[in-house]
């Protein structure tokens, strides 16, 4: 690493090390308009950072540090469809899966943009069919239901928009299949009438081992029900395999492919969207992609003090690197993001999980933070006890919605408020001077009081960040999805490791194969932990009761 990184980081950690770093509490005496002063707004959405402990010192060390790793840099050579993803030797561009058909975006050789707007041309072509009822099931009866099986990327993205923007307005049903547990077949199954099922199958190898078991027990229950030669009318692909769906039994007009410049974690703008095209219709799809657009846009071309990705990704920085924060909990206040923080733990975790450079070094400090959250006030009912009492401050995100679509006007100033309070609640906290007075003047005698009264303090000065939407559509959706996806890119420059690669995720898949046979009655598995566990098994098996 160059002596001006090092000089870079030492300088953020150097102001991380006064302890009023951590007094946010502070930054608001000094700074009555902190609030406006450190809100900022892109495409509709609104990032405040006011209740950080940032100041102009720290932004200004932290927009040093960006710069001397090389953040914009990398940012522009991801544009123009350099291979940045050097493990794999490939482009990384998800921004061209929303670009518009003119936008002449290139991955080495190839016209990424016509590429993209090809498939999405397949794609709004059968769904405008679909849903015309120009294509129906092998009964001819219109279909209902389109059921997605998929895992990881293939299914966390399209399941958290799907269910974000489901409502009066949808075309069809959509169902998600990841689990290679049976049990969450057999919990979707009876909501499920085969001759009204269209069924995608998400894999782009189309050997995805969970995805297929699951993809074979589905083909199975649709024959059952229609018969073998019903099979095409039923099934599509999302994969690049052509053989592979074919020997399926699906025909080559339903298979929509994408590119290995498109990760799997920001893959659901690209065919591996079609569930939510089909469950949304077309036009709201487009919508989605309009919004990532807009913050590609933002994030290529916003000056960097007004960059949200790059606000967002420094926050991050600050929290992790010179704080030693290693958690971080995403709270949205919209019961339709309840699977938003899931979708985050694979965009964040797996792109930021690395223990080595891109040269291939050991790190030098954190990387990626875990990632955890729930919906709305859930979690003040399970694990906001830790985050406000906790030794350890756990950063928090809270995704507010300003506009409802419902018209239950009570019930939605009950979430904001919930929402606004915690926030309040982790930045100023309650002292014990606070706490004895309430207690005196609900009449608990002084002898319960000072029992009582270490354990209803709160520190305060705990910090979080709260991003605001207008409303819950598919354009801010677009937008909200696409900030985290570059605040990202930014921390795996800053961190100097490769984003776009995930081998951790492999090495489980190719133990599991052995262990398989080992299950079926081949030879034991080499690791004795491993091998005794299966004789665990094999008894229990040999005796449920």
């Amino acid at each position: 690493m160059s002596n001006t990184i090092e000089a870079a980081w030492q300088a953020v950690t150097d102001l991380a090390a006064d302890p009023a770093a951590r007094n946010i509490r502070a930054r608001f005496t000094a700074d009555p308009a902190r609030a406006s002063r450190w809100t900022h707004r892109a495409d509709g959405l609104v990032l405040d950072l006011s209740r950080t402990s940032l100041d102009e010192a720290s932004l200004a060390a932290l927009l040093a540090l960006a710069d001397a790793t090389g953040v914009f840099a990398r940012r522009d050579a991801m544009a123009r469809g350099e291979a940045i993803n050097t493990t794999e030797a490939r482009a990384v561009m998800h921004m061209a899966l929303r670009a518009p058909a003119d936008a002449g975006l290139r991955a080495g050789a190839e016209d990424a943009s016509a590429t993209v707007h090809d498939t999405l041309g397949l794609m709004q072509s059968f769904v405008e069919a679909l849903h015309a009822g120009k294509i129906t099931g092998s009964t001819g009866e219109r279909f209902t239901d389109v059921l997605n099986i998929g895992i990881g990327g293939s299914d966390l993205g399209p399941a958290m928009a799907a269910r974000a923007l489901s409502g009066p307005h949808d075309k069809l049903r959509a169902h998600f299949l990841g689990n290679v547990d049976a049990h969450a077949w057999e919990a979707i199954r009876p909501n499920l009438d085969p001759a009204r099922t269209l069924v995608l199958i998400a894999s782009k190898t189309f050997t995805t081992q969970e995805t297929m078991a699951n993809a074979r027990l589905v083909r199975a229950w649709l024959a059952d029900a229609l018969g073998e030669a019903a099979l095409p009318r039923h099934l599509a692909a999302l994969s690049t395999n052509l053989q592979a769906t074919a020997d399926f039994g699906i025909a080559p007009a339903r298979v929509f492919g994408f590119r290995d410049w498109v990760g799997g974690r920001f893959s659901m703008w690209s065919a591996i969207g079609l569930a939510i095209a089909l469950a949304q219709g077309w036009d709201r799809f487009a919508r989605l992609l309009e919004g990532a657009h807009a913050m590609d846009a933002h994030f290529l071309h916003a000056p960097p003090r007004e960059n949200l990705p790059l606000l967002l990704a420094l926050t991050e920085t600050w929290h992790v690197n010179a704080l030693k924060l290693p958690t971080r909990a995403v709270l949205p206040y919209d019961e339709r993001l309840a699977r938003l923080p899931a979708h985050l733990q694979q965009v964040e975790m797996e792109s930021l999980g690395k223990g080595v450079t891109l040269s291939g070094q050991p790190v030098a400090r954190a990387t990626g933070p875990v990632v955890f959250g729930e919906a709305g006030t859930n979690a003040q009912h399970s694990f906001m006890q830790l985050i406000h009492q906790g030794p350890v401050p756990v950063p928090v995100d809270f995704i507010l919605v300003a506009n409802p679509d419902h018209g239950h006007a009570d019930s939605h100033r009950k979430l904001l408020a919930n929402g606004l309070a915690q926030a309040e609640a982790l930045l100023v906290g309650r002292g014990a001077d606070a706490v004895a007075t309430e207690m005196r003047a609900a009449g608990i005698a002084e002898e319960r009081i000072a029992a009582v009264l270490p354990h209803r303090v709160f520190t305060g000065n705990r910090p979080s960040v709260t991003i605001l939407l207008p409303r819950l559509d598919p354009f801010s959706l677009g937008a909200l999805v696409a900030l985290y996806e570059h605040k990202v890119f930014c921390l795996g420059a800053l961190w100097g490791i490769n984003a776009f690669d995930q081998w951790g995720v492999e090495l489980g898949k190719q133990l599991a194969g052995p262990i398989l046979k080992a299950l079926e009655g081949g030879a034991p598995p080499e690791h004795p932990a491993t091998a005794a566990m299966l004789a665990e098994i094999e008894a229990l098996r040999a005796d449920p009761a």
